[in-house]
């Protein structure tokens, strides 16, 4: 089964795709921290940094409509944690809502934090889109190997996203064969099947960590991934990191 979890563009060939994947780590890293220290109140850096990061994506040629797709997939967890940022910053007080045994109070302040919260971690995500999207995987995870990365963040995340589709797959068969074998019930017995689900869930993704680490281990796996293809870094690398980290940097500073 194809998920949306899959690196389906990772091959496709562009400027962006052919850049080494440890310059592009450590230049789009250092773009998140241009970003995420850029006041608040800065809206129009903000601006200024989705063109850049735009222009990257297009770069890519990874289609806008799958980016802007898999960016709202994070933008309810960001404005479930800072909606209550209006209400809680001091400042003056742009709007009030009488509750009944509560006041709320909108303050201009609290809404440019708002916003400055919900900029940075848009373009900290799109940041990583570009990432994934334009790195294969496996290149991806020797390039963090490389920059030294601890190997237990390595092989966690490796794992995670080689057999995230495999735990899909698993919950969709085990939710199909509970829709066959049943029909209708009250909410209570729908929250006790999901109960069901994620404990067996639980044990066969125990069960199948065992078997794989097993397997692993009698084909001679020491903890470090092997790869056919060393890393060069090519002029056309530094171009791009020169590029780009000079213009976040003209944009955060100038």
């Amino acid at each position: 089964m194809q998920h949306d979890l899959s690196n389906k563009y990772g091959d496709v060939k562009s400027i962006i795709h052919g850049i080494d994947p440890r310059i592009k780590t450590l230049s789009l890293i250092f773009f998140i921290f241009l970003v995420v220290s850029t006041p608040a109140d800065e809206g129009s850096r903000f601006s200024t940094y989705f063109l850049l990061i735009s222009s990257v994506v297009i770069l890519s040629r990874v289609p806008l409509s799958f980016v802007f797709r898999r960016s709202l997939t994070v933008i309810p967890f960001v404005l479930l944690v800072f909606l209550s940022l209006p209400f809680i910053q001091g400042g003056e007080v742009m709007a009030s809502y009488d509750l009944r045994f509560l006041q709320l109070n909108v303050t201009h302040r609290g809404l440019e934090t708002l916003i400055g919260v919900f900029a940075k971690s848009y373009l900290s995500v799109l940041s990583m889109i570009v990432l994934t999207s334009t790195t294969p995987f496996p290149r991806l995870i020797r390039g963090f190997e490389s920059l030294k990365m601890p190997k237990i963040m390595v092989l966690t995340i490796s794992f995670m996203c080689r057999y995230m589709t495999v735990l899909v797959d698993e919950t969709m068969r085990m939710k199909r064969a509970r829709d066959l074998r049943s029909s209708g019930g009250n909410r209570r017995w729908h929250i006790e099947t999901v109960g069901d689900i994620i404990g067996n869930l639980f044990i066969r993704s125990y069960g199948r960590g065992e078997r794989i680490y097993n397997a692993m281990l009698s084909r001679g796996f020491t903890g470090s991934i092997k790869t056919l293809d060393d890393f060069k870094i090519r002029a056309l690398d530094g171009i791009f990191a020169a590029f780009f980290i000079a213009a976040a940097v003209v944009v955060r500073f100038i």
